[in-house]
Order: structure tokens, then sequence, then C-alpha cells
């Protein structure tokens, strides 16, 4: 089993940038693929980016190409969400998946493990 803890989120104001930190725990971190999506109220969840294993590739909505960073620390089992220029279409709960293989697929059905989320709202 994997377990992720997701941390980081806030209210920031239009423009600004954040953070978001992912922990994981109970399966060999080095494995895993690992992506970020997020959930809006009454919006299905949707890809935001993902990085391969060992950090040599990653993937982005076309929404976020440019403006968010995904990264990775294999030594202490983090995975990491920098956001800059934050508008309000990105406020949603942001959730941290981890699925074992080896490329990342823009697809929640397939990933195995999420974190709880953590909330980012953006004000105008």
């Amino acid at each position: 089993q994997v377990q992720l803890v997701e941390s980081g989120g806030g209210l920031v104001q239009a423009g600004s940038s954040l953070r978001l930190s992912c922990a994981a725990s109970g399966r060999t971190f080095s494995n895993l693929v690992m992506a970020w999506f997020r959930q809006a109220p009454g919006k299905e969840r949707q890809f935001v980016a993902g990085i391969t294993r060992n950090g040599g590739n990653t993937l982005y909505a076309d929404v976020v190409e440019g403006r968010f960073t995904i990264s990775r620390d294999n030594a202490e089992n983090m995975v990491f969400l920098q956001m800059s220029s934050l508008n309000p279409d990105d406020a949603a709960v942001y959730y941290c998946a981890a699925r074992p293989g080896i490329t990342v697929l823009p697809t929640s059905a397939d990933y195995s493990h999420w974190g709880q989320g953590t909330q980012v709202a953006v004000s105008s």
C-alpha cells in the first residue's frame, strides 16, 4: 500500500505562486509514477501534471503548461507542484496520485493511490 499526504494549499491572490507538497510512504517511492490532479466543485477530476519514476520526463495539462512545474525528490519520498501566475480557474482541491509503472498517464482511472487532497483558493 501507498499512503499519500498533500500539504501546502491555501488562499492566494490572482497572480501569486504556491507550492504543493506530497509525502509518500509504504512502498518504494522510486517505483511509482506520480501525478497531480485537481477537482473544482461540480466538475470532473482533471489531470494537472505527472512525472516519471526518475523525474526524467514530465507531462502537463495544456491549461497549466508554462505556469506549473512538477518535481520529485526520491531520497525524501516527496513530490511537489510549484504553481505560479495563479488565476481563479486554478481554484480546486488538488490531489496527489501514484501508480506503479513507467508512463505518465493523464487519466485518473489509471492511478491506484490517492491522497486526501489540499484546497487551493484564488481570489481575483
